[in-house]
């Protein structure tokens, strides 16, 4: 008895050590040393107090907290004026309510999430990516939590599907399956493709994006604050850079960037867009006399059937770019498969302009386009 007693005891006295609460403050909670000041608290209490608050979601906190963070952080260096877009976080009975207006119980990382940020304004640009073509714009908000279940579907097709992200522009959405109803997993995150092929409007493909909340959108944040994404005009652009897609020719370096487009996609007929980012940059250090002219391109495009196809013609989108020391220029294009992947490669042409007699070709290093997974329609499937 005496040795419970005393073991009792020493776990009390440990339970009360302030230290000892620091470190789960810190790992579950991200409670700086500054916020514990401000707080004018115990580590313990501060723990308690949290936990009491926000313990369901110990498992997911930090993680997304974090990501948030860096987000956050990395926009107000590089696009500040999306900071403002954000919402603040919701409260436990604002989900409760939710989950009743829909019927459906919304995943705890889900939740998690918006009790730091309620999505964003429905405003541009989107905090989830933009994309822009010569005739095409796209860029994707995400939802708060209102939007979103205003936008919760029962229709077949998309049953107890939740929207993440809306394009003002286009009317794309990311869905979240919160069941695992005509072929879809639990909480899979994807974007709707529609068979133009049936005769049944439920018949619905799925180009899969992400298989949890906390996956999809910490892999995302992961690639902006990485600078896996470029910023172009304060917009964060979905393009993605393969660093071996790096060709020097001589003074001239050409690399590519590429991203898929959904929303002009299908599989059924299998039509895959994808569009491509190509920059240009001449040294800085390479001699004046080096300037020249892009003349024209040569592709050489082959599918995953093999088959190849050769284009050739002047310029690039219409001009014929002039590159000198430390000059970069960068266009946009792109192209279409019938097959889930492909490559494309080549060569520009261009004269000096200082020797206006002298050719010579850069090459365009060879890159990939590959389709993201993607699921049939079960509705399909049964008419098959």
């Amino acid at each position: 008895v005496y040795s419970c007693c005393y073991l009792s005891r020493r776990l009390n006295q440990l339970s009360s050590h302030d230290p000892l609460w620091k470190r789960h403050c810190k790992k579950y909670w991200l409670i700086s040393e500054e916020e514990k000041s401000q707080r004018n608290q115990s580590w313990k209490a501060i723990f308690i107090s949290t936990y009491s608050d926000l313990g369901r979601y110990i498992r997911y906190y930090a993680t997304l907290k974090k990501a948030w963070d860096d987000l956050e952080k990395y926009l107000g260096q590089r696009c500040p004026r999306m900071i403002g877009s954000l919402k603040e976080s919701v409260r436990e009975e604002d989900l409760d309510a939710v989950e009743a207006q829909i019927g459906c119980k919304l995943p705890d990382d889900y939740r998690c999430s918006f009790r730091i940020h309620n999505g964003q304004k429905l405003v541009v640009p989107g905090l989830m990516g933009s994309m822009a073509l010569s005739n095409h714009y796209r860029s994707e908000d995400l939802l708060d939590i209102d939007t979103a279940a205003g936008g919760f579907q029962q229709r077949l097709g998309l049953k107890q599907c939740l929207p993440l992200t809306f394009c003002i522009h286009t009317g794309l959405s990311q869905y979240m399956a919160l069941e695992s109803v005509e072929g879809r997993n639990k909480y899979e995150i994807f974007y709707q493709c529609p068979d133009q092929m049936a005769r049944n409007p439920s018949a619905i493909d799925m180009f899969i994006t992400g298989t949890s909340y906390l996956e999809w959108f910490t892999s995302y944040v992961n690639k902006v604050v990485t600078g896996g994404y470029p910023i172009i005009r304060d917009q964060i652009f979905r393009y993605v850079h393969d660093k071996e897609c790096v060709a020097t020719t001589g003074d001239i370096t050409v690399s590519v960037s590429t991203s898929f487009l959904p929303e002009l996609s299908s599989v059924h007929p299998p039509h895959y867009f994808f569009t491509y980012r190509i920059r240009i940059e001449m040294s800085k250090d390479a001699l004046p006399e080096k300037a020249c002219q892009l003349d024209s391109r040569y592709w050489r495009i082959t599918n995953a059937k093999g088959d190849v196809e050769e284009v050739q013609g002047p310029g690039v989108v219409g001009e014929f770019p002039i590159i000198s020391p430390g000059r970069v220029y960068e266009y946009t294009s792109c192209t279409t498969f019938s097959t889930t992947s492909g490559y494309m490669e080549g060569y520009y042409t261009f004269h000096c302009l200082y020797y206006k007699d002298k050719f010579f070709n850069v090459t365009i290093p060879r890159f990939h386009m590959v389709c993201p997974t993607f699921k049939v329609s079960t509705a399909r499937m049964v008419s098959g």
